[in-house]
């Protein structure tokens, strides 16, 4: 991977948060239940325990985002519930707001420096749960799913003397990843970051279709070959790259399995 690239990918993730925060009044916060328990893991479920909460912190994990945005990778929220988990999120310092310059002056949410401290609790979770027997993988599966599986199930071992750009185009949003000395940083791709083109190789299509790939088992060839999957750039590391995330076995089912 080109110096350069490497440089842009470690500038976006360090990227120092905004200070101009708005934050609402109490009311939100005071309105939500709390387990009235000092365990810090009780508190944590005060912050983002409500449902839908941990999966609106998910999809900022990658960068800001305007309300329509987070309409459109959470389908099956409401506007209503949205606006209630973004105002409790903001209220409990896990998230902000904040308006875009011009020319496009709109509102995004983007998490706190803190707020970005939660990965390894989604990353926690992973790994449990991907030992679930009744898990379902046919289920929708987006773009910062993908990208946080990949920081979670990385086996750096299997990743032994890999250093290379991965770029990725999924749907609208471009994202840059640096592999090296088994650990796997991601940044999204912008106007003032470094180009995907720095990558070594380049995976194009959903994320579901390119998780068929590194989780399912699923050819590269075959992907391709049905238009779901495209591959730029250096083919031996696509292959070898879709190896690198193996999942562990599944837990047993108390009273299906011996």
């Amino acid at each position: 991977m080109k110096a350069s690239a490497k440089t842009g990918v470690k500038a976006s993730l360090k990227a120092n948060v905004r200070s101009n925060v708005r934050r609402p009044g109490k009311s939100q916060a005071d309105q939500r239940r709390h387990y009235n328990d000092a365990c810090a893991t009780a508190h944590a479920m005060d912050l983002i325990g409500d449902r839908w909460a941990l999966l609106v912190v998910r999809e900022l994990m990658w960068g800001a985002k305007r309300f329509s945005d987070l309409r459109a990778s959470l389908p099956a929220i409401s506007a209503n519930v949205l606006t209630q988990r973004l105002a409790g999120l903001e209220a409990a310092g896990v998230l902000m707001r904040r308006r875009l310059p011009p020319p496009a002056a709109s509102q995004v949410y983007e998490l706190t420096a803190w707020g970005y401290e939660s990965e390894p609790v989604f990353q926690a979770l992973g790994r449990w749960a991907s030992r679930s027997p009744i898990h379902d993988p046919s289920l929708p599966f987006g773009t910062s799913s993908l990208l946080l599986s990949l920081r979670t199930m990385l086996d750096p071992d299997l990743a032994e003397g890999i250093d290379a750009g991965i770029g990725f185009r999924l749907g609208g949003e471009s994202f840059l990843a640096h592999l090296a000395e088994g650990e796997i940083e991601i940044a999204p791709v912008t106007d003032d970051t470094t180009p995907l083109d720095e990558a070594d190789v380049i995976f194009s299509g959903t994320a579901r279709m390119i998780a068929a790939a590194i989780y399912g088992g699923q050819r590269l060839v075959d992907l391709e070959a049905a238009g779901a999957v495209t591959i730029e750039g250096d083919r031996r590391l696509a292959k070898r790259f879709v190896t690198l995330f193996p999942l562990p076995p599944k837990a047993a089912l108390p009273g299906l399995y011996p």
